[in-house]
């Protein structure tokens, strides 16, 4: 799975029968706490048709990171990109329509980028760079709209009681305890998945909030074709969570001959985690990508 830690959906409110389309100039607080801009200190990008190599870190929208010293490496099609620099987990729809407008290479080719960053730089320090050498490098430009869309509302099956496998943080093991043998995922704040039986595979996060499970929800179902909208968070829950969830393992990593025979996505949502989707209209900020082109030489 590319980002467990890719029109573009990000920020969510529910609105009525409001039917309108403006830009949006505000910067993401994320990105103002970051620093606002930074840049690799140097960066080689070439087109990649081997074997794919493992990113030096997960390019997900979520908070998960391991220090790297500096050194950056990953070798992905664009989409990964862009979702990584603007802290964006797509639903199938959303990616679709981002590439609509944009040449067919930008979903089908790999690139693989080699960069040094300053030594300590954080996550979000990380997405900054990749905003500017996105721009630098492939010319991308692109802006925000707020926008009437369809989505999807998470809602709790039974109103005030999570399904079996979503539990409050409080209630499973602390962060900072060495983990348990029996606890999944070992590390807290980021989403990680691992083949289980019958073809199924088993995802899981500790420390999440409940907005960011609505991200990945979107994210799984769009990669099976079954949800393929944004998913919101309209549980009421608040807080920090913990949660497994055991469901069909995400196209582009099942194995052609593995056919899985356990619960569809929806089915896992509803019976694992107490939650179900109901269609709904929202108001949703909206990343628009007006150019993009091959990159420079390095």
């Amino acid at each position: 799975m590319k980002r467990l830690g890719v029109l573009l959906l990000c920020g969510v409110a529910s609105v009525g029968s409001m039917r309108v389309q403006r830009p949006v100039q505000s910067v993401p607080d994320w990105q103002k706490a970051a620093g606002g801009a930074m840049t690799f200190e140097v960066a080689s990008i070439r087109e990649d048709k081997g074997e794919f190599k493992s990113p030096s870190f997960a390019l997900s929208s979520d908070d998960w990171f391991r220090e790297t010293n500096g050194r950056f490496h990953a070798d992905f099609a664009l989409p990964t990109y862009i979702e990584f620099a603007y802290k964006i987990w797509l639903s199938g729809e959303e990616e679709k329509a981002m590439l609509a407008n944009l040449p067919g290479w930008v979903k089908t080719d790999r690139f693989d980028i080699e960069a040094t960053a300053p030594l300590h730089a954080t996550k979000d320090q990380y997405r900054l760079m990749m905003q500017a050498l996105l721009a630098d490098r492939f010319g991308l430009k692109i802006h925000f709209e707020q926008k009437e869309a369809p989505v999807l509302a998470m809602v709790l099956v039974k109103p005030g009681k999570p399904g079996p496998r979503l539990i409050p943080h409080a209630q499973g093991q602390a962060c900072d305890e060495k983990p348990k043998p029996e606890t999944y995922p070992i590390e807290c704040y980021g989403y990680f998945a691992r083949p289980s039986k019958d073809g199924m595979a088993l995802f899981g996060s500790r420390a999440t909030s409940m907005d960011l499970v609505g991200k990945f929800v979107g994210s799984l179902g769009g990669s099976s074709e079954e949800i393929g909208r944004r998913v919101v968070d309209q549980t009421g829950l608040t807080g920090l969570w913990d949660f497994t969830l055991e469901g069909p393992p995400p196209m582009q990593t099942s194995p052609p001959d593995v056919a899985s025979t356990g619960p569809t996505v929806l089915e896992a949502v509803q019976e694992q985690l107490g939650i179900k989707l109901k269609p709904t209209r929202a108001m949703v900020s909206v990343i628009v990508a007006d150019h993009i082109e091959r990159p420079t030489e390095n």
